[in-house]
């Protein structure tokens, strides 16, 4: 803040939000504003109601709220006078917290100041990991794989994908799991292609395959994983591409090294790719940072932060992946697996430990 000059810094991404204060729960479907001022005492403004969860969660800013007659804007207003009626004022304009509507309510509280676009500051901070927040990527790493080995464990021929489902989200709740910011993505072979749909009532048939994407998490953070599994029997090219698809998660991560370009990442994902006579097959990402999750996503906002062809994004020790190694559609069969990834002072480190191989149930 200092750095931008700015007096005043409003933040209203969930995510952001509960990174500098605590604040978890699901009220952040209202919206609501942290108030950062550069000097003093943050101010977190949302309904008047929630009082008693801003008491229980929030230690270091105050309350102020606002009647369901009010805008979370009118409680800025009131609060201007003690956050002493600053200058120049950021806002986040790329938060999916902050209607264009809010945004212009918020301004004209504060119409003689000078307005900013701070979108990315905190996101930015977020990226490394402290030793704290490492240790929740481990923990809800371990629950990842806990709620993998029960969706296979309940998938069979005539299984629903409802009930499979129903056993996924028993075993990440029983493990000392809470609500993610995605629930489980759970997809039989009809909809392999679905990027964010899951299950259905659909049964599965003999030698159909399961898409299985899912993530634990503790105290917000996220350590996703995805397999595909396959019931009865494989395909050949199933084994082919899964060889494949391994090779270049491996290569994932040979490249992953604190300095180096998240492009140089994807690039050497596409090699492997690319020598197994597949160089028409793109990806837009081989994997993007993950840790704290809001509903509805686990990406940590509306931003998905990849490691892409294109990006300018360094990687750095403490960051964490969500690295995929992804081939369908390709023409030559189907394969997918993902997992957690740790870059930590030795190198990079798998924290999702279910089986990559062909799985067979």
């Amino acid at each position: 803040m200092a750095q931008r000059g700015l007096e005043l810094l409003l933040i209203s991404a969930p995510e952001n939000i509960f990174y500098l204060s605590g604040l978890d729960h699901w009220g952040y479907f209202a919206p609501h504003i942290l108030a950062v001022p550069l000097e003093g005492e943050m101010v977190l403004l949302t309904r008047a109601m929630e009082k008693v969860t801003v008491a229980n969660h929030v230690r270091n800013a105050r309350f102020e709220g606002h009647s369901d007659k009010e805008t979370v804007a009118d409680a800025f207003g009131r609060a201007l006078g003690a956050v002493g009626r600053p200058a120049r004022i950021g806002i986040e304009t790329w938060s999916s917290g902050l209607p264009h509507g809010l945004a212009l309510a918020l301004q004209r509280q504060a119409s003689t100041a000078e307005w900013l676009d701070a979108s990315g500051i905190v996101d930015d901070l977020r990226l490394v990991k402290s030793p704290a927040e490492q240790a929740y990527l481990r923990a809800a790493a371990r629950i990842s794989d806990i709620g993998a080995a029960a969706a296979i464990e309940a998938t069979r021929a005539g299984a629903s994908e409802q009930h499979i489902a129903a056993e996924c989200e028993r075993a990440l709740l029983e493990a000392g799991g809470t609500f993610p910011g995605f629930g489980p993505f759970i997809r039989s072979r009809a909809r392999l292609g679905e990027e964010h749909t899951s299950w259905t009532a659909a049964r599965l048939a003999g030698e159909d395959a399961l898409f299985l994407e899912l993530t634990g998490c503790v105290a917000r953070y996220h350590a996703p994983l995805g397999r595909l599994i396959h019931v009865g029997r494989a395909p050949k090219e199933a084994y082919d591409m899964a060889d494949v698809c391994q090779a270049a998660f491996e290569a994932v991560l040979g490249a992953l090294a604190d300095g180096v370009p998240a492009r140089d990442v994807y690039a050497a994902w596409q090699r492997v790719v690319d020598l197994a006579g597949m160089a028409h097959y793109r990806r837009h990402h081989c994997g993007y940072a993950v840790g704290i999750g809001v509903p509805p996503t686990w990406t940590g906002g509306n931003k998905v932060t990849g490691l892409r062809h294109d990006s300018d994004m360094v990687v750095h020790t403490g960051m964490s992946f969500h690295v995929l190694s992804w081939l369908m559609g390709t023409g030559r069969g189907d394969y997918f697996l993902s997992n957690t990834v740790l870059l930590g002072e030795n190198g990079p480190e798998v924290l999702t430990r279910t089986p990559a191989q062909v799985t067979l149930r």
